[in-house]
């Protein structure tokens, strides 16, 4: 009787082990799912300068939300797992800028500039582990 309860107790504890392992990655996946949301919509996507500094303020509000760590220039690193780089491939000068460029500027100067330009989505990349959205690379397609 008493290696009928240990045995039983052993299938439980396993059960549970793996119900908690799945409803965890679950839970992960649809977290990832739905912050993927804010940002995939944009793929291939036009819109004016006022929705890129929605996009980057999203993106900046994430990476400082998830600790991500910055290197000495000043921009976010790549942390494998949940961070996110936008690019903006500006027409004026064929340069492409990163999103900290634009933050550090002040975001109010971008809107001022370019609230009527129009920017496209041209490349979304995922981290390979969690499948989040990593890198955005928007290119101005009107002066």
């Amino acid at each position: 009787m008493k290696k009928l309860a240990i045995f039983f107790l052993i299938v439980i504890i396993i059960v549970v082990g793996i119900s908690y392992l799945y409803l965890n990655y679950k839970a992960n996946y649809y977290t990832a799912k739905r912050e993927n949301e804010q940002f995939v919509s944009y793929d291939g996507q036009e819109i004016y300068g006022n929705e890129l500094t929605t996009i980057i303020n999203k993106a900046v509000d994430n990476n400082e939300k998830n600790e991500i760590q910055k290197d000495n220039k000043g921009k976010y690193i790549n942390n494998d797992n949940n961070s996110i780089q936008i690019e903006i491939k500006m027409l004026d000068n064929d340069k492409i800028y990163s999103m900290e460029t634009f933050y550090e500027g002040g975001m109010d100067k971008f809107i001022q500039y370019y609230s009527e330009i129009k920017f496209k989505c041209t490349k979304i990349e995922y981290h390979t582990v969690t499948n989040r959205v990593k890198y955005m690379l928007f290119e101005q397609i009107t002066q």
